[in-house]
Order: C-alpha cells, then sequence, then structure tokens
C-alpha cells in the first residue's frame, strides 16, 4: 500500500478485520478541546456499477477512477480512508465462478429488471414497463470477463491511493432478487433456492436454501455441487475463491439476505398478517443461523457488510423470527446495517429511523454502524438526489440526527459513510451531485450529537428477542412497539436517541446522569425486572419517563406507580376522549373514534384506574365502547414523592390496516384517530410543547428530530407540506431558530417550515409580550470574538442562553441595544446549570451575544 494509517487498521481490508480503536466517540456531556478538523467518518464508501466502465482499457477504467475519486475528494479528506462497492451483477459473477478469469460475466448492463418475469402482470399486460422489460443502457455495452473485473478493482485501489493518500479497499456484492442482472444459476439451473415471492412468485433466494447436484465445475466445487448442499456452504466457498482471486476485500449482502426470506414485508413465514405462528419462531431462526455457520466454515476471514432489512429489529423477529442478537453476537465479523434507502421510495421517513435506531441499540462487537444515502439508481432510471428528494437534504439530517449511546455512556458516530450510488442508471457520474451533497453531509457530522437528545429510547432489544424465543412467547408485543413508534416519529415525535435496556442499565453506573435533561421512553417493563428496577429509581431521582403499550405482564411496582390495574379488555372501534392539547386544522376536524387491533397491538385494552382520588394524577385520555371505559392515557406528577419526576403513559393502538403490499397503511386520519400522535402530544406534559397547525386531517405531519451537540439544539425536519407551520414550547421558553425569525406568541414559537431544514438554537425566550423575534449571525468584526449572535424584537425578555463548549470555553458579552463590535463589558447575567445556561432578564430591544 502507498498510503498507511499510523496506529489503525482499516477493518476493510482482508488482512484486517477490526479497528485497532472503535470509531471515534465522545463522551456524552463532555467536551474535548479540537486541535484539527476532526474526521466525518472513518471510511466512505462510494458504491458504483460497472456501467461507467465502457471501454475495457485499462487507461479508459483509471481516468474513470480518477474522476470518481476526484469528485468525492472533499469528503474523502474527512476520513481514514475509502471504498468502492461494486455493484457487478446480481451476485451470479460469484455463484458461476469457474476460476477461468477469461470467462464473460453476465453483468448489471440493463435499465430495468434483469431478469424479467416468465408472465405478464395485470398492469402490464404489453411489458412496456420496465418491471416486466429490462433495457440495455447503451447501444454496445463492453464485453466484461472475470479478468477486467480484476483489473477494475485493482485501478480502484491503485488510482484511489495515488490520488487520496489514503488505503482503499473494494467490495463484491450479493442480491438475493431478480433486479440487477439475468441470472441463469438463480432462475434455471438451481430455480430451488428461490424461495421468496418477494418482486413475484418464486423470485427471491433464501439463505436457507439447499441445492440440487449439479455436475458443473465450479471454483469452489470442481467436481460439481453435490446434493443438498447448504447455500451457506456453496456461495461461502464461491466467495472465498472469487474475491481471493479477483483481488476483491469485503463482501456485501444485499436486501435483507441473511437476515430474513422477507425482508421488504410486514407480513413473513410467522405473520399472515392476522395471526402469529410463534411455534414456527426456533425452527426458522436456526435455519437463518446455519446459513452464517456454513458460510463461515468456507469463508472465514472477509468481511461481511450488510443491507439488512427495510422494516424494524421488533417487526422483523415477530413476522420472520429474524434472529439479529445471535447474528450479531455469533462471531460472523460482520457490520450492522446501515439506515434503509426505502424512505426515498415511499416517503416513510418514521419507518427509516425507528428500523436504523432498533437496529443499532446493539451491534456487533467492534461497536460500529454506518450511514447510507440514496443519490442515484444505476438501475431503476431515477436518481433521488434530483428526482425523488428534489436536491432536499432531510434524509441526510433526519438519520445523522440520531445518537446512540452505548454501555459507556458514550456516544456512537456512525463510522462509515455510504453513497448509493454515484453513478446514474446510463453509467453517468454527474458532479452536481457531490457538489450539493458533500456539504449537507459534513454539516450534518460537524453537528452530531454528543448527549442525548430530547427523547431517549430505551430499546428493548433482548426483550423483543425473547418475545418471539422465548418459553412464554408474545410476539404480538414486539411487534406492536416498533410499529407503534415508527407512526410516533412520523407524527412528530422528536425521537433521537436510543439505547438497548442492557446499555441503558450499564450507562447509568458509568454515568449517572446522563439521562437528566431527556425524556426517556420505553414500553412498559416486565415484572420485576431489571429495567423496571432502573426506571423507578431513575423517576425517584429527578428523571422523566414516558412509558407505551400494554400493561397485562406488568408487576405490581409498575402498576403502584402508574396508579392502574387490569380488567376485561376491550377491542375493535373505540370512541375516544381526552384532554391533551392538539393540533389545530384550517379544514376538517380530528376523528374522535380509534381502531384498536387486538393482535398487532399486543393484546387488548384493560386499564382502570386503581385509586380515581390519588393525588397528582390526570387521565389524559380514555376510550368506550360497549363493554364500559378504559383508560388510555394518563400522567402522574412526583408518584414517588416531591423530588421525584413525572411519568406518564400511552396505551398506544396499531392504527393500521396490512393488506397485500409490502408495508402497514396507516389508518384513514378522517375517521379513525390516529393514537400515535399522543407520544408527542404528551410531551406537553413534560414542558417540551410541539404543535402543528395545518391544513385538513389528511395532512402528513412533519418529523421533528431534536438532538444536542456542543451544549446546543440542532433540529432537523422535514415537512411534507410546506404549508404546514410549527409551534414549539419548551421549559426554558420559545425557541429562537439561529438565522431566522419566529412569532411568539402564548409561549409558542410559531415558524414556517420549508420542505426540508436544519436549524440551531442556542437562545430560547420567555416574554410576556406577543411579537416578532429574531436571531440571526454577525460578522467578528473584533479580535478574540469567533462568533456572534444578534437577538432583535425582545420585550421585556429572559433570554437563555446555551454558549458552545468546544474548543474550550470562552468569556461571553452581552449588550443592549449596543451594535459596536468592539465593546468589551457585558450586562450582568447569571450562570446556570455548572455554566452551561446563561440567563440575561429584562431585555428590551437587541440582544448581542459574543464569543
Amino acid at each position: 500500500m502507498k498510503a498507511t494509517l499510523s496506529g489503525i487498521i482499516i477493518a476493510f481490508a482482508v488482512r484486517a478485520t477490526a479497528f485497532a480503536e472503535p470509531p471515534t466517540v465522545q463522551a456524552a456531556g463532555t467536551f474535548a478541546p479540537e486541535k484539527h478538523t476532526p474526521l466525518a467518518f472513518e471510511r466512505v464508501t462510494l458504491e458504483m456499477s460497472l456501467k461507467p466502465f465502457r471501454v475495457m482499457e485499462e487507461s479508459a477504467i483509471r481516468k474513470v477512477c480518477a474522476e470518481a475519486f476526484r469528485q468525492w475528494s472533499p469528503l474523502i479528506r474527512r476520513t481514514n480512508g475509502s471504498s468502492v462497492l461494486l455493484w457487478a451483477s446480481d451476485g451470479s459473477e460469484i455463484l458461476d465462478y469457474r476460476g477461468r478469469l477469461d470467462d464473460e460475466i453476465e453483468w448489471a448492463r440493463y435499465i430495468g429488471i434483469g431478469t424479467p418475469p416468465a408472465t405478464t402482470s395485470k398492469a402490464d399486460p404489453e411489458r412496456r414497463g420496465l418491471h416486466s422489460t429490462s433495457h440495455l443502457y447503451m447501444k454496445h455495452p463492453p464485453r466484461v470477463t472475470y479478468r477486467w473485473l480484476k483489473t477494475i478493482a485493482r485501478c480502484l485501489k491503485e488510482v484511489g491511493e495515488e490520488l487520496t493518500g489514503k488505503p482503499v479497499a473494494v467490495g463484491a456484492t450479493f442480491d438475493p432478487g431478480p433486479e440487477f442482472a439475468n441470472s441463469a444459476f438463480k432462475y434455471q439451473r438451481h430455480p430451488e433456492i428461490a424461495q421468496g415471492n418477494t418482486m413475484g412468485a418464486s423470485r427471491w433466494v433464501s439463505c436457507s436454501a439447499r441445492l440440487k447436484a449439479d455436475s458443473v465445475a465450479y471454483a469452489g466445487f470442481p467436481k460439481g455441487i453435490p446434493e443438498d448442499t447448504s447455500l451457506g456452504t456453496f456461495l461461502g466457498r464461491q466467495s472465498q475463491h472469487f474475491l481471493t482471486d479477483l483481488g476483491f476485500d469485503y463482501l456485501w449482502l444485499s436486501n435483507g439476505f441473511g437476515f430474513s426470506l422477507s425482508a421488504w414485508d410486514v407480513k413473513g413465514v410467522l405473520f399472515d398478517g392476522k395471526t402469529f405462528a410463534a411455534g414456527e419462531a426456533p425452527r426458522v431462526r436456526d435455519e437463518i443461523l446455519s446459513f452464517w455457520k456454513d458460510f463461515r466454515r468456507e469463508c472465514p476471514r472477509f468481511p461481511i457488510e450488510t443491507r439488512g432489512s427495510n422494516l424494524s429489529t421488533g417487526s422483523d423477529l415477530a413476522s420472520a423470527a429474524s434472529p439479529l442478537a445471535d447474528i450479531y453476537r455469533g462471531g460472523f465479523n460482520i457490520t450492522a446495517p446501515p439506515n434503509s434507502p426505502w424512505a426515498a421510495l415511499d416517503g416513510d421517513f418514521g419507518l427509516e429511523i425507528v428500523g436504523y435506531l432498533s437496529h443499532i441499540a446493539e451491534l456487533p462487537p467492534v461497536d460500529r454502524f454506518p450511514f447510507r444515502f440514496y443519490t442515484h439508481d444505476p438501475w431503476w432510471l431515477n436518481s433521488p438526489w434530483f428526482d425523488r428528494y428534489g436536491r432536499e437534504p432531510h434524509d441526510i439530517y433526519l438519520p445523522l440526527a440520531i445518537a446512540r449511546i452505548g454501555a459507556d455512556a458514550r456516544v456512537t458516530r456512525p463510522a462509515f459513510a455510504e453513497f448509493l450510488t454515484i453513478d446514474n442508471s446510463f453509467g453517468e457520474m454527474p458532479e452536481q451531485c457531490p457538489l450539493e451533497v458533500i456539504p449537507h453531509v459534513l454539516a450534518a457530522m460537524d453537528h452530531y450529537s454528543d448527549e442525548p437528545g430530547l427523547v431517549t429510547w430505551i430499546y428493548p432489544f433482548d426483550e423483543n428477542h425473547d418475545l418471539v424465543f422465548g418459553a412464554h412467547p408474545r410476539p404480538g408485543e414486539a411487534f406492536f412497539g416498533d410499529w407503534f413508534m415508527r407512526g410516533a416519529v412520523n407524527t412528530g415525535l422528536p425521537l433521537n436517541t436510543v439505547t438497548s435496556t442492557a446499555n441503558f442499565i450499564r450507562s447509568r453506573q458509568a454515568n449517572p446522569g446522563l439521562y437528566r435533561q431527556t425524556i426517556l421512553v420505553s414500553p412498559v417493563p416486565a415484572a420485576n425486572s431489571a429495567l423496571e428496577r432502573e426506571l423507578v429509581e431513575c423517576l425517584r431521582s429527578g428523571h422523566q419517563v414516558l412509558f407505551y403499550g400494554p400493561v397485562t405482564h406488568a408487576g405490581a411496582a409498575m402498576l403502584d406507580l402508574l396508579n392502574l390495574k387490569t380488567t376485561a379488555p376491550l377491542a375493535g372501534e373505540m370512541e375516544l376522549r381526552g384532554t391533551l392539547g392538539h393540533d389545530s386544522l384550517k379544514q376538517g376536524s380530528l376523528a374522535t373514534r380509534i381502531h384498536h387491533r387486538e393482535t398487532p397491538s399486543g393484546g387488548g385494552i384493560d386499564t382502570v384506574l386503581r385509586d380515581p382520588d390519588a393525588a397528582g394524577g390526570e387521565t389524559c385520555a380514555t376510550v368506550s365502547a360497549t363493554g364500559g371505559e378504559r383508560v388510555y392515557a394518563l400522567t402522574r406528577e412526583h408518584p414517588l414523592g416531591p423530588d421525584s419526576g413525572r411519568v406518564a403513559w400511552v396505551r398506544g393502538s396499531f392504527s393500521c390496516t396490512i393488506g397485500g403490499g409490502h408495508l402497514p397503511v396507516p389508518d384513514n386520519p378522517e375517521t379513525l384517530f390516529s393514537t400515535e400522535v399522543m407520544m408527542r402530544w404528551m410531551l406537553a406534559r413534560f414542558g417540551c410543547d410541539i404543535r402543528f397547525d395545518k391544513a385538513t386531517p389528511q395532512t402528513r405531519d412533519p418529523l421533528v428530530l431534536a438532538a444536542r451537540s456542543n451544549n446546543g439544539w440542532f433540529f432537523s425536519g422535514h415537512s411534507p407540506s410546506t404549508a404546514t407551520t410549527l409551534r414549539m414550547r419548551f421549559p426554558l421558553g420559545a425557541p429562537v431558530f439561529t438565522g431566522g425569525e419566529i412569532w411568539l406568541e402564548d409561549g409558542f414559537a410559531t415558524w414556517v417550515m420549508p420542505r426540508a431544514w436544519h436549524r440551531e438554537v442556542r437562545c430560547f425566550v420567555e416574554q410576556p409580550e406577543k411579537g416578532e423575534i429574531s436571531c440571526v449571525e454577525r460578522h467578528s468584526g473584533h479580535i478574540g470574538i469567533s462568533r456572534r449572535l444578534w437577538l432583535r424584537g425582545l420585550k421585556k425578555a429572559t433570554v437563555h442562553f446555551l454558549p458552545e463548549l468546544r474548543p474550550g470555553a470562552k468569556n461571553v458579552i452581552m449588550t443592549i441595544n449596543d451594535p459596536r463590535p468592539h465593546t468589551e463589558t457585558s450586562i450582568p447575567y447569571e450562570k446556570e446549570d455548572g455554566g452551561r445556561r446563561l440567563v440575561a432578564r429584562d431585555v428590551t430591544g437587541d440582544l448581542l451575544i459574543s464569543w
């Protein structure tokens, strides 16, 4: 290698399989001085097809390689290295590899479906659509052999290292479906492995499949495939030969392969949309794990990176028995999956965020996970950055607003940034794309979380596995929890932080005050569990906790805490009554009926108050039907004494229908109330009131994530309707976004949102009079001043300012109605929270804050 990294072993090189140290993390709530521009990521992955390589000559190949690295060099500069993930075919080039480098590859040279379906669809009887017919991306595509593929891999490394001065790895891909190439192996010679029905009947390869015998001399099986050989064994041995012979460094398993046979679908082998077949879970789990064990016996050293499921851990467990914990902890040398790219297609960003958080709450041993962004599609004639996102960066800022808390009480940053892909369906690499995308990615990482955000999800990672594989399975609860939280995020719950139950307990031991400034969100814990004890202690010490889900299996301590008892359950359609503040509509009204589907909601609604006269309690919502009335949401203030925190609970329902599509369809909000929104509304009882003013009940709610970085708040959002306005009020007052104006009235900051947004907040304002308040940057203009914020429109206001604590605490100067840049005398202000909050009182006019 021409370039080396002192003290760091790159995880994606064959000669090593782990970092010498984990990716850079920052202790939550602590700030170390920065002596240089910090790394944004450990590695950048440029995913690309072979389409840009239009001429099979080494000089032409090197020019393409040079252009790719040149375009993405501003991002690569902020990393320790890069890799290129080559979408050469669909993995059939590995399955079919005979050890002969001059054999031609059936490569992904198409626009549209690689392996067209055998039958026509009702929607396209003439086969005119891209899902029915493939089209060559150019008139005379080049002939690609294994030798040329080896040359491309070598040139990518040589040119990349020469231009960037950093190591470059190259990855190969395996996909279970028919999308990318015309596979004779999958669909003609060995159709027995295509057992799944995604993209058509018998079109999806199952990792647990077993092959029938054939006599072809493959690289790993020169005498042919023996009868009943597992796919794990065959693919593992073929991968070992292919990766070694062609100079690849790692393998990417695509589209849920290795995790589930139904990685695109809410239904699966355990769940038909109506009932759960929990008894089948151990068998399916063992079949999936047998793939990994067989593969690793044949291909023991090459690292594996994964796409994983488009859904979430709880959903995949309950529907498909996907044993994520066993895969992570099985010693298989894998990297956790990234965020799913599906939100670009279906707009379900709540599912993307919840799925991402559920997949990284626990991690494989090195605590490493990637971020992935959908720039171009080299197969399906769309380039999401331009024609799906509309050049709006919400799918950059939202998934990069998250915070994953590990057992050591530190925030784990994403190690890799992956871009699917850098070339479009015609093999072009438009420079406009990296020029526009890279600044947003770097800004998001410069503002990346360093402590818990507004809401922290205690994710039941191991508990969900026990609910599916344990002695007394209740898969409906695992299923419900994730889908309920998906709906909550889609309706504006500002969830950005996750920690597993185990990591939550250990991180509190490492830093008891870590979660004091966040609202903890958790399913109701099991009776006498360690989590139950920990959360009771949290509440006793003043923390804030919001529970959700059924209490049917809660213990006496939790029922006493919530002042609940159980009775006969209700299900079906019910009338909802509540006292929570809500969003406002310009047309129509909010529905007052809910549909509680018992099976996917983890049971019926079976709660009533234990003591209706208990002090400090408020019943926030009830539901009623023929069987009576049940408590649906409540809150209690100081339930464990005057110094204890506030607790709240929302029962929640699976407010969706499951039909023939991949995903659940939310209920029509004109006729049925979506209960997930109550999670956001309940935050008002904790002092964090977030409301939307929108056109109609059908208008989709914005997504709002609230992260903490360098002692400030960073709000990231996506508004499907730019006619919707946002109103927010917090315990410190109305947040004033840096670089804009708000209208302050009744304590709320009202702001008109663009489609995508990412805004810093360092100033909160309390004042009795309504009016417009502005917060903008001002230039330094004076030696020793690095930054200024200028607030205007204040009227007898109290201003709470959150100073930057990195690269080191600086003296803060506040002046009222004095814009002179050289003023070094400050008005008096109070220091609160150990200097993390500065308070100026009775301010009228303009306030200039300089440091």
